[in-house]
């Protein structure tokens, strides 16, 4: 009983979908790209209505795992996704990788800190350093990692001020609310008028966008057209424009 209370719950907050309705699920650093993508993809299919839902990945693997109503389950990293897959949450065969990205570390646009690499968000100046975080959020995974590698982690894990997914660590930056933080380095460009790229972060892992259809899909042939969508030279011509590279 409170299994299907919680599925009822969170099939009303996210909006009760209709039998052409298709439910996205989708990191929250994808959110502008997929914002057009559904609107080509609705111009291409008359009658069908993407609905989209933007979160931190691994919250979005915790909706669905709990009943959420989705059909297409998009992560920014390969770990979220494996997380899914291990619940036995996606559809058999329909796992694909669709885009590829960039870590860069951000200032704010008026930023005259000379942050030249990783080492100088040691320097004193450096009081406040934003990123996701890496138990919830790809990005802060990934920040993390690189982090690690360069033996700053201990250094630096005083002035680290986690968010709940990357596009609150991008608003912390634009706000200058913090004197740097890691992001994509789409989510810079989305910002580029608030916040400006110090330096790309090197990372021994791409980053890797996976792409799959729900086993319990309420619309599971629309999940899969809309994956062949993503996937095509058309719906990749957009991910391209908002700054996406090939996975």
């Amino acid at each position: 009983m409170l299994k299907i209370c919680l599925a009822a719950a969170l099939a009303s907050a996210m909006g009760t979908a209709a039998a052409a309705d298709i439910t996205v699920s989708a990191a929250a650093s994808l959110g502008n790209a997929f914002k057009e993508l559904s609107q080509a993809y609705e111009a291409a299919h008359p009658g069908d209505k993407v609905l989209l839902n933007f979160a931190a990945s691994d919250a979005l693997v915790q909706q669905i795992a709990r009943g959420a109503p989705v059909d297409v389950f998009a992560s920014a990293d390969q770990d979220a996704m494996d997380k899914a897959e291990a619940r036995h949450l996606l559809a058999p065969g329909t796992r694909s990788n669709f885009a590829g990205n960039t870590l860069v570390l951000i200032v704010p646009a008026a930023s005259t800190l000379p942050v030249k690499d990783l080492a100088g968000l040691r320097l004193p100046a450096v009081a406040r350093i934003a990123m996701g975080n890496p138990a919830g959020v790809p990005a802060g995974r990934y920040a993390k990692q690189a982090l690690d590698k360069a033996g700053l982690w201990a250094a630096v894990e005083a002035k680290l001020i986690f968010g709940s997914s990357v596009r609150q660590s991008l608003d912390y930056v634009a706000r200058g609310e913090v004197d740097a933080g890691f992001v994509y380095a789409t989510d810079a460009l989305a910002m580029k008028d608030k916040v400006r790229v110090a330096l790309p972060v090197p990372l021994a892992t791409a980053v890797t966008y996976p792409i799959a259809a729900i086993r319990s899909a309420p619309n599971a042939a629309g999940a899969n057209t809309f994956l062949a969508f993503a996937l095509a030279p058309a719906g990749q011509a957009i991910l391209a424009r908002h700054g996406f590279g090939r996975p």
